[in-house]
């Protein structure tokens, strides 16, 4: 580790900050409805937009109601993604003459582009047409990352309403999401990126000639465009195999300091925003206070394995003195790869910049663990906050039961039905990822995709089914994941860790809406200040991770005994 290192993290994080509070702000005002600078000019388009698809903005849905328009409307994008992939041979700007997807492939990408997994079982620049990258899978990076936007909307406007039997109008949160945040973001950052050397065309590929005088087709297509979106929206999934390691993708020490901050910043802004609505910004600020303590930890851990020497490097006599750069791009180095790959699974993004299966043990095991706490620090946009929220539920909950008193949040009682509405959604994750990993483990139709035997091959299993029900997408490399088996099984994992825990979390926003708002006495808990920061991190610690460390201990903390051990990991 170098001061030179932290330094880059230290202004990466910075720089979030800064931009994340007055964005906040100005999604405050957009989902409150209220005039921004924008507005003269993307108004009328909003307005025209519910003409055109018959919607009333001014008619709010209950929870239920706001739950069922957002599955319908989920339900048909996969619907249209599942058809585009599987007719790609037949429809036009397919310039190489990509054939059409399999049926599990097919399945597996429609759900995990709906979802914001961004999970790719298959190479972008060898499989998808120029179509599908543009109509397809670009346009669910906005959809999927709206929809996040507005069910965590719905869940701040359940706090900070009172006796309100309404949470807002789905297709009135998802449009202003897309037209007044992520479009316009989009576009500057596209424009940015094009700038830094990010291709921007039509053109499917070139043929250049090699210093040996070969001939080599290098593969274009519309990269920087996708790759806004990618990062903004923590979708993740790439323009090509390589994804954020790719130079098409991120060219220089520059490009890789925006993709992070933008991943970071709607998710930040988010919570920000949350502060404003309820009236209360100290709220926020405990909220970032406590995820911010767990990344950076996760990112000192990170960065401390991945430059310490090991032991195989001593065994080879090779200066352990330049860390592990196995897997990495020599343009980013050790600090700003252990960076992005922990901000990429604090969040649920899913793009890399290196490959997390080279990683240390160690270094292996903190993007692992980041998606296993539920991608809440701070999560993808809207759903890092609506599960953060889900935690801080459980936390009050746990005040009050050491206290004696009915747990309050935000002048709202936390009763029984939104504890097990809480704990509901909160299973979700170890059931799909635990579950899925054990009949892996023994299946030969599962281990057969496996690169590596031993605790690396179990450290394989266990996160790509943590990626998948984490709706995040990064892999760990060793494992060839295109057949039916582990298209399909993944393709459930996403869809449970996406709407299986949405559906509680909309039941808890219900309950809460409807319930008076109290004021704050001498007895409540308060929620604003470090006491309840160390009690939401304990909370999150134990309850989002504590249930993995069994699976972990046999997976990548054996592999760093095995490599203490001095055998290959």
């Amino acid at each position: 580790m170098t001061a030179l290192g932290w330094l880059q993290i230290a202004v990466v994080f910075a720089v979030v900050l800064a931009t994340a509070s007055p964005l906040g702000a100005f999604m405050a005002r957009i989902y409150a409805g209220e005039p921004t600078f924008l507005s003269t000019l993307l108004g009328p388009v909003e307005r025209a937009l519910y003409r055109f698809a018959g919607v009333d903005p001014s008619r709010e849905h209950s929870a239920l109601g706001y739950t069922v328009a957002m599955l319908v409307f989920n339900a048909a994008g996969f619907a249209l993604l599942y058809g585009m992939l599987r007719l790609q041979g037949l429809l036009p700007l397919n310039p190489l003459g990509f054939g059409s997807l399999s049926p599990d492939l097919a399945f597996n990408t429609a759900v995990s582009f709906v979802t914001n997994t961004n999970w790719q079982s298959y190479g972008g620049e060898t499989t998808m047409s120029l179509f599908s990258q543009m109509a397809g899978l670009t346009v669910q990076n906005f959809l999927s990352a709206a929809t996040g936007l507005a069910l965590a909307v719905a869940l701040v406007r359940a706090f900070a309403r009172s006796g309100s039997p309404t949470v807002g109008n789905f297709f009135v949160d998802m449009t202003r999401s897309v037209l007044y945040v992520l479009l316009p973001l989009a576009i500057v950052c596209a424009l940015v990126q094009v700038w830094m050397g990010v291709p921007q065309t039509l053109d499917a590929a070139t043929t250049v000639t090699t210093l040996e005088g070969a001939k080599q087709t290098i593969a274009l297509g519309p990269v920087a465009s996708q790759i806004a979106i990618k990062q903004l929206g923590t979708n993740g999934g790439g323009f090509f195999n390589a994804n954020a390691a790719h130079p098409f993708e991120n060219p220089t020490a520059l490009s890789n300091a925006l993709e992070i901050w933008q991943m970071l910043v709607i998710s930040t802004a988010i919570i920000f925003a949350f502060g404003r609505t309820i009236g209360d910004r100290r709220q926020a600020r405990a909220l970032i206070a406590s995820i911010g303590l767990i990344l950076v930890v996760g990112v000192g851990i990170a960065y401390w394995a991945e430059s310490a020497g090991t032991p195989i490097l001593h065994a080879a006599g090779i200066d352990p003195a330049g860390g592990n750069m196995e897997g990495k791009e020599v343009r980013f180095g050790q600090a700003a790869s252990a960076l992005f790959a922990t901000v990429t699974t604090g969040l649920s993004d899913g793009g890399v910049n290196a490959m997390h299966g080279s990683f240390t043990p160690i270094g292996g095991l903190v993007p692992m663990f980041m998606i296993q706490l539920g991608e809440i620090l701070p999560g993808g946009v809207g759903s890092g906050l609506y599960g953060l929220l889900v935690m801080a539920i459980i936390a009050v909950f746990v005040a009050g039961l050491m206290v004696g008193r009915t747990p309050e949040y935000l002048g709202k009682k936390i009763e029984a039905k939104e504890v097990k509405m809480a704990m509901l959604a909160i299973l979700i994750l170890p059931v799909a990822i635990l579950g899925f990993s054990a009949v892996a483990a023994v299946l030969p139709a599962a281990l057969a995709g496996l690169g590596n035997a031993g605790p690396h091959g179990l450290s394989e299993i266990l996160y790509a089914y943590s990626s998948a029900a984490g709706n995040n997408g990064s892999a760990f490399g060793g494992l060839s994941a295109n057949s039916p088996w582990w298209n399909t099984t993944l393709g459930i994992a996403m869809m449970l860790g996406r709407f299986a825990y949405i559906v509680p979390m909309m039941a808890i926003a219900g309950s809460l809406a409807g319930k008076t708002r109290l004021t704050a006495s001498s007895g409540t808990f308060p929620t604003h200040g470090l006491l309840f920061v160390g009690l939401l991190t304990g909370v999150i610690l134990i309850v989002g991770g504590l249930q993995f460390f069994p699976a972990l201990a046999l997976g990548p903390i054996a592999e760093q005994v095995q490599m203490l051990a001095g055998k290959t990991f």
